[in-house]
């Protein structure tokens, strides 16, 4: 058996007995242990009132806060502290590091510094909004897209994904945004830079990737994605570069729409301002500002009924 083939077994030989431990604290109720998970149902939890509070709460309206809202903020931060204890304990014992000591005060930095951002994550969600009333005449109002669209609440979690991302925290980013992958179809990486004015129209099969940037007024339609070749970057002995690192998605920027089906591929392709990308295109070089990119129309064989019958005919006197 080959080295590399030896390390594998062993690293998920290691997953097992994590995981084990895991299960075990929980069921013996262990709430503050270093192998207790964070919660794929509390993230749940927390990214459903995320989005229900983000614009009403923090959209240029701090200093009309209740008490009582200002009570539900504490209590949706406790949530999120409590699942950023568990994520960087659990990743320190993956690690084979020491967990801080002052772990909860850490854990209160994050939680600060996130705080901070909501503000601004507000702000980019206006616009949000703004792009799909402007984009989607079937858009009755400003509430029908809040409460309603896809692609407004998957953008939401991944922007606040995005900032955790960016925090260095484990593990929550991602299931954060397989929430919203799960409940929209819309796949992207919390890694993705995207700015603002961002509309993602119907949006099933959407896939954009963790080194993919997105400029401000860009509009995509569902099955388009942002993403890779394969094989991708490899370091000697065949380990796979990953992260940031590998500049493997490409980047669109700004006023660019891109149609249904498309497939843009590629680190080194980048999508001018301005452009068009048309339906079930395949691109994987870069393409200057104002291009406009289709497919050659393909020839349409059409059959009248009348035709039909007579090749019926034919073929049952052959």
């Amino acid at each position: 058996m080959s080295t590399a083939k030896i390390t594998q077994n062993g690293q998920l030989r290691r997953l097992a007995d994590e995981f084990r431990s895991a299960l075990e604290a929980r069921l013996a109720g262990d709430a503050a242990g270093e192998y207790r998970l964070p919660s794929k149902d509390e993230v749940t939890k927390f990214c459903r009132v995320y989005l229900d509070a983000l614009f009403p709460l923090y959209y240029e309206a701090a200093q009309q806060r209740s008490q009582r809202a200002a009570r539900f903020l504490e209590e949706l931060e406790l949530q999120l502290a409590e699942q950023l204890v568990c994520a960087v304990r659990f990743d320190c014992h993956c690690r084979d590091k020491e967990a801080p000591g002052n772990l909860p005060r850490v854990a209160e930095e994050l939680l600060s510094a996130f705080r901070a951002k909501l503000p601004n994550l507000a702000h980019l969600l206006a616009t949000d909004l703004q792009a799909a009333l402007n984009n989607d005449p079937a858009a009755i109002g400003y509430e029908e897209i809040l409460l309603s669209y896809p692609g407004i609440e998957a953008i939401t979690i991944q922007r606040l994904a995005h900032e955790l991302y960016l925090l260095k925290i484990p593990y929550l980013p991602r299931m954060m945004t397989e929430v919203g992958h799960s409940r929209t179809g819309i796949d992207i990486h919390p890694g993705a830079k995207i700015g603002e004015s961002f509309f993602i129209d119907h949006g099933t099969g959407v896939v954009i990737g963790e080194t993919a940037t997105v400029g401000s007024h860009v509009t995509l339609y569902h099955g388009v994605t942002l993403g890779a070749f394969n094989p991708v970057g490899k370091r000697e002995g065949g380990e796979l570069v990953r992260g940031q690192g590998n500049k493997r998605h490409p980047d669109i920027e700004d006023n660019v729409t891109i149609y249904p089906g498309a497939t843009i591929l590629g680190g080194d392709t980048r999508v001018g301002h301005d452009s068009v990308i048309g339906g079930n295109v395949w691109l994987t070089h870069s393409v200057e500002p104002y291009s406009r990119v289709t497919v050659k129309d393909p020839e349409l064989l059409i059959r009248s009924k009348a035709q039909q019958d007579k090749d019926w005919f034919l073929g049952g006197a052959i």
